[in-house]
């Protein structure tokens, strides 16, 4: 297993002064035990008797309006944002200005891991749509993850999924054609939809289909070729970000075709 990297928690004397990017409305406004996302979230996999110690890591919610940042690359790493409402995007801007979309993610993910190595964001995080999270002092996570080792554990298990996540986008980028590209982001959308209780044949695209080229490596005229050829081969219905997909087994056969 890959080692996971640690970084010195700050200094922390009193808990009424918190790092300012994990400031927001008050915790009480937020219960892990109640929460329906919960599986999913960092508090997942911890035992019950254990959840009110480890609810103490939520120290604030925010509300994040559609196109601000969460942080921004380069940010002094403080927290851990778990999203419980809303879709965000990670991204990397070049020296040139350009942008290069690293990632989406939805309620119960976790946004922030990239800052745990070196102690600074490495990328951005905006919102697709108005959003909520829960921010999470790192210092916090460190404390309480010696004494519930539950947490700890689900911590390494949400890191060493982050690992894999990326090598999936290494192994789509370097060697899938187009329309496999999009039928592998189509998929995993709905499967992660699914496991939040939502449909998984039919959903809102949060992201423009300029976003999802820049994080599937295609140009925008591509992106919406290949989904109007979805579309002819009765695979997709698409009403503008409305997607229907009418037949799951038929883009699991696109992928199929490569073997």
């Amino acid at each position: 297993m890959p080692t996971v990297p640690q970084i010195r928690p700050p200094p922390r004397t009193a808990f009424s002064a918190p790092p300012a990017s994990c400031t927001g409305a008050p915790k009480r406004e937020v219960t892990c035990a109640k929460c329906n996302l919960r599986e999913t979230c960092l508090s997942g996999g911890v035992p019950v008797e254990d959840l009110a110690r480890v609810e103490n890591i939520v120290y604030a919610r925010r509300r994040i309006r559609r196109g601000e940042h969460l942080f921004t690359a380069g940010d002094e790493f403080r927290c851990l944002y778990a999203i419980r409402t809303g879709f965000f995007k990670t991204s990397l801007v070049d020296r040139e200005g350009r942008e290069q979309v690293t990632g989406f993610f939805m309620s119960g993910e976790l946004l922030g891991m990239d800052g745990l190595g070196s102690g600074r964001c490495a990328g951005s995080a905006i919102a697709l749509e108005d959003s909520d999270v829960c921010a999470m002092p790192y210092s916090l996570i460190d404390e309480i993850g010696r004494e519930v080792p539950s947490l700890q554990r689900r911590l390494h298990s949400v890191l060493a999924r982050e690992i894999v996540r990326d090598h999936g986008v290494m192994l789509l980028l370097g060697s899938m054609r187009a329309e496999e590209r999009l039928a592998t982001f189509l998929l995993n959308l709905s499967k992660r939809f699914q496991r939040r209780g939502y449909s998984e044949s039919e959903f809102h695209l949060r992201m423009t289909r300029e976003e999802i080229g820049s994080y599937l490596g295609l140009k925008l005229e591509t992106v919406s070729r290949v989904l109007s050829a979805f579309h002819a081969d009765g695979l997709l219905d698409i009403n503008h970000r409305r997607v229907r997909i009418v037949s799951i087994a038929g883009l699991e056969r696109v992928l199929a075709a490569r073997d």
